[in-house]
């Protein structure tokens, strides 16, 4: 395998890989989605810092703003905010075999009546394993949950929820700069319908995408990507849509190279 510094490794878009960043090193992501049905547009920023020198410890956060023409009025605002702890509680970027669960406080920073977020404070948890199965092959299985006992809906009704994610990748390392990526996601989550009562939705994502680094000798890496994601729900039609990608990944220590 090429070393750590010559290949992309963590810029999965919609799940996670099981690889914290390097002590010293910092990611700032990027991330545009946008469906073929309205004007419908979801962005995400997170930023990603190692906290220790192991490091098995990595604090993040993500923001996000949407444009949500299903809700009257609604215009582009802010979505909610995650913060997010992660632990590298097995192997690490050039490990075999990775395991790094993590835990995110849910901050309602976006209005639920204009359907830009659940309206209370939740958790989510997320299991990323990630396993090289050959030198040019790697896959990543995800499993998590989101909490949130207080749900709010766009006219104020309030319920208790709870949604799961399943997540399975392919990575294709074609060139240790250029890969290709096969990403199926399943979602089941909750909406509030009713004070109390809540309607599931399932729906299944594919998302053929490819990402390509650019290194420099600084120690900076910017990686742009992008995928063609298709969502297929239990019921009613098929939409697909556009993901754009970027993230820009550097030192943040002098004297400190990736």
């Amino acid at each position: 395998m090429p070393p750590p510094a010559e290949r992309i490794a963590d810029n999965s878009f919609l799940l996670e890989e099981a690889y914290n960043q390097e002590y010293g090193v910092v990611q700032h992501i990027n991330a545009f989605f946008r469906n073929n049905v309205g004007r419908q547009w979801v962005y995400s920023f997170t930023q990603e810092w190692p906290i220790n020198p192991a490091p098995r410890h990595q604090f993040s956060y993500t923001l996000t703003a949407t444009n949500s023409p299903d809700f009257p009025g609604s215009g582009t605002g802010f979505g909610d905010m995650l913060i997010n702890w992660r632990y590298q509680l097995v192997g690490d970027g050039d490990a075999r075999v990775a395991l790094a669960p993590r835990v995110s406080l849910l901050v309602p920073s976006g209005r639920s009546r204009f359907g830009r977020g659940v309206g209370a404070t939740g958790v989510q948890l997320n299991l990323p394993v990630s396993v090289l199965a050959t030198e040019k092959l790697a896959i990543h299985l995800n499993a998590g949950a989101t909490l949130v006992p207080h749900a709010k809906n766009e006219v104020g009704d309030r319920a208790g929820s709870h949604s799961v994610n399943l997540g399975q990748s392919f990575v294709w390392l074609v060139h240790p700069r250029a890969n290709l990526l096969l990403e199926t996601l399943y979602l089941n989550e909750a909406a509030v319908i009713a004070p109390g009562l809540i309607r599931r939705e399932q729906t299944v994502i594919l998302n053929p995408a490819i990402r390509w680094a650019h290194n420099f000798t600084s120690g900076l890496q910017i990686v742009p990507g992008i995928g063609f994601p298709v969502n297929i729900p239990a019921t009613g039609r098929a939409q697909w849509g556009i993901f754009l990608y970027l993230s820009f990944e550097h030192p943040f220590k002098r004297g400190l190279t990736k």
